[in-house]
């Protein structure tokens, strides 16, 4: 078993995954996925999921987030363990109590873009909170755009509707999915930027699976995955120390 070690121990968790194994296929097909991966995301901070192609980044944030099922183990989101809810159930919390941010902006063209901000909340019949929805649009830029859709607006800008949409319901915890794959790194510098402050103003927690060490500078940790196991954490990392852990791991990789 894989455990990360839990500093400052007095903040609460908002996700935990317990000796997670998500294994596919049987006998020789077989592929493993997670390999007992024991993890926290605390409150309030910034991670970054990092690892070789392959390395089970993108499948611990799903199985984390519940957008996809897991083997063994057992996964929390605040004090609520996914692997007790039904569908519905399981749906409900991924809208009241999640953001996503993917590669794809995931708009509706037919919407203005503050309507694809409250659209979660929409759905769910609950009216936002105007002040917060404020300061959320007044952070990523968005207050003169608002009645753009977005064919009238630019990838960084989509983007910010994404993360604004993300932040607008109030979430215990937001997943980023390469949220910056698809920008050039002025773009993806702004958005970045969008989700440190939304960390450090808001007190938000965001969990960043990304394959970029630029990226992964913002967050105040990452965890480095290979062959579905955490092997290592950096706390407060530097672009140019991730890119040597990484090279490292590739390197280690090539020779075993």
């Amino acid at each position: 078993m894989t455990t990360i070690p839990t500093a400052h121990r007095a903040t609460a968790v908002a996700a935990r995954a317990i000796e997670l194994s998500k294994v596919y296929g049987t006998g020789e097909t077989q592929v493993v996925a997670l390999d007992q991966v024991t993890v926290d995301f605390r409150q309030g901070e910034f991670t970054a999921i990092m690892g070789p192609s392959g390395s089970g980044k993108s499948t611990l944030m799903h199985c984390v987030a519940g957008l996809d099922s897991f083997s063994s183990g057992a996964v929390r989101i605040g004090e609520t363990e996914l692997g007790s809810l039904k569908d519905k159930q399981l749906t409900q919390l991924r809208r009241d109590k999640i953001g996503f941010i993917f590669q794809a902006f995931n708009l509706l063209p037919t919407l203005t873009a503050l309507e694809n901000i409250t659209l979660p909340m929409d759905i769910a019949g609950r009216k936002p909170n105007k002040q917060w929805l404020d300061q959320v649009i007044s952070m990523v830029g968005l207050a003169d755009r608002l009645g753009h859709r977005p064919t009238q607006l630019s990838g960084g800008q989509q983007q910010r509707v994404a993360v604004a949409r993300a932040l607008a319901s109030q979430p215990e915890i937001i997943f980023g999915d390469e949220p910056t794959g698809n920008l050039d790194s002025r773009s993806g510098a702004e958005v970045l930027g969008f989700l440190r402050n939304s960390v450090r103003e808001l007190g938000q927690t965001v969990v960043m699976v990304t394959h970029d060490p630029v990226a992964a500078s913002y967050a105040d940790r990452v965890i480095f995955l290979a062959d579905g196991r955490i092997v290592d954490e950096m706390l407060r990392p530097s672009a140019d120390g991730v890119l040597d852990r990484m090279k490292a791991f590739e390197a280690k990789g090539r020779t075993s």
